[in-house]
């Protein structure tokens, strides 16, 4: 290749197990429909009626498909062959067909597709196999993203996908798992770090980021919230009844357009998980959100003038740990009182995962007149299948600017710590909402936050 010769970026396309096996001698050790559905679509899709996406296999790839379907419809196809460069020089597109081209290399199948006539033609650039093609593609700095059907099922494989370097590409998105014929198997986005812009992503994919779920809320409610007046006078945008859903099997849903608290969720739950309903605990670790609610003033306004500043009475860590127990304050020993929902949740796992009480809540209402805030988010459902834990957390009142990131941060740590604790992997965190808001004073900044684009969660 010639300095400064053009070249397009290119996309992986590959179903592997676990162990990252793709074949045996020669074809797939499986037929997951799903998969070769998802295959077609993805590869064959565009958002352009008027272009086609390329795919460049081997010529081992090449002759692994039936003839009938050869070559791939709808698809401009590129060969690799080393016998093509000994023979003869590389073969010429017709912009117009699906192929098949032959190319002597993967450089030099790039530089054609990015050159006339197939250059403005093309949307997409897909390697699809095999295992020596996948080898050189993914060390190149052009490889921009790669799609893994990841299969949970062992089979018997001899040719392997090369590692995925996670310095070189971080996840970008996960759909939920599927099963076909009693195989799980699930469709995943890693892309290249290395890349100056974002990665223009195939129109067909199974998943989008995850966080772009909660800007189309945010979004949502600014467009479309009912306009209400609160407790703190500034006034909301708001709806009811709305739902996200995130994927902890392969990573954390840490948002990314804006900073969130980290070491605050972390102390916070594990101040919930303790039992304390002492804000000064937080605050000796330099942790502010309870300040307010603890107050001497706000304690006063409220009632609550007989109560110590910095006691919040018997709010969620009490309610996990003591449900039901008489309120005596916040230095009071309250060993073996009231439910330990916690301990309980974590035993009914363990002995009868099917249970369908796996319940923890933090909403008394014969308690609520002793908090100096009553909970927001008030109870969550446990959920255990295919040796994995979900939860889902219903909230009843969601500050979306700020309350909301910190939220599904600390749900999905609780779900991390129970599933360790009880010997599970993450599965689901679904968070439903109820009163979904944006205060007033909030609206410019999101929208300034909704320009940034997602990054990918740890």
């Amino acid at each position: 290749m010639s300095e400064g010769t053009k070249q397009q970026v290119f996309q992986l396309v590959v179903a592997a197990t676990r162990q990252l096996g793709i074949g045996k001698d020669g074809s797939l050790p499986w037929k997951l429909p799903g998969d070769m559905k998802y295959f077609k679509d993805l590869t064959g899709t565009t958002s352009d009626p008027s272009k086609k996406n390329a795919v460049i296999m081997g010529r081992t790839t090449w002759e692994s498909i039936p003839s009938k379907f050869r070559p791939l419809k709808g698809r401009h196809n590129v060969v690799l062959s080393r016998k093509r460069q000994q023979e003869q020089p590389d073969s010429t597109p017709d912009p117009s067909g699906d192929g098949p081209v032959t190319c002597s290399s993967l450089g030099t199948a790039m530089e054609l597709l990015a050159q006339p006539p197939l250059a403005n033609s093309i949307e997409h650039v897909f390697v699809i196999g095999g295992g020596q093609v996948y080898k050189e593609a993914i060390q190149s700095e052009l490889c921009a993203a790669i799609h893994l059907t990841q299969i949970d099922e062992d089979y018997d494989c001899d040719t392997f996908f090369p590692k995925i370097d996670q310095s070189r590409f971080k996840l970008w998105s996960a759909a939920s798992p599927q099963k076909d014929k009693g195989v799980r198997y699930s469709f995943l986005c890693y892309t290249a770090t290395n890349q100056d812009e974002p990665v223009s992503l195939p129109a067909a994919m199974a998943s989008q980021h995850e966080e772009q779920q909660y800007l189309d809320l945010v979004a949502d409610v600014i467009k479309n919230g009912a306009v209400r007046p609160d407790r703190t006078g500034t006034g909301t945008l708001s709806l009811f009844g709305k739902q996200m859903r995130f994927n902890l099997r392969h990573s954390f849903p840490l948002l990314t357009t804006k900073r969130v608290f980290w070491r605050g969720v972390a102390e916070e739950l594990l101040w919930f998980i303790s039992g304390s309903t002492n804000a000064k605990r937080l605050q000796d670790k330099g942790i502010s959100i309870w300040d307010g609610n603890a107050s001497r003033a706000y304690l006063d306004s409220i009632g609550l003038s007989n109560r110590e500043e910095g006691d919040l009475g018997p709010v969620y860590g009490f309610q996990w740990r003591h449900f039901g127990a008489e309120y005596k304050g916040m230095h009071a020993d309250y060993s073996g009182q009231g439910v330990d929902q916690l301990a309980d949740l974590i035993s009914r796992i363990k002995s009868n995962p099917e249970d369908r009480r796996l319940i923890l809540s933090a909403w008394n209402p014969t308690a609520l007149p002793d908090m100096a805030l009553p909970p927001c988010h008030l109870m969550c459902q446990f959920y255990v299948a295919d040796g994995e834990l979900s939860c889902q957390m219903y909230q009843r009142s969601c500050d979306l600017g700020l309350g909301v990131p910190f939220n599904i941060a600390s749900y999905a740590l609780l779900t991390y710590l129970i599933a360790h604790t009880c010997g599970l992997q993450p599965g689901d965190l679904v968070h439903v909402l109820g009163d979904a808001h944006v205060y007033s004073n909030h609206v410019e900044p999101l929208k300034q936050q909704m320009k940034n684009q997602p990054r990918p969660f740890p």
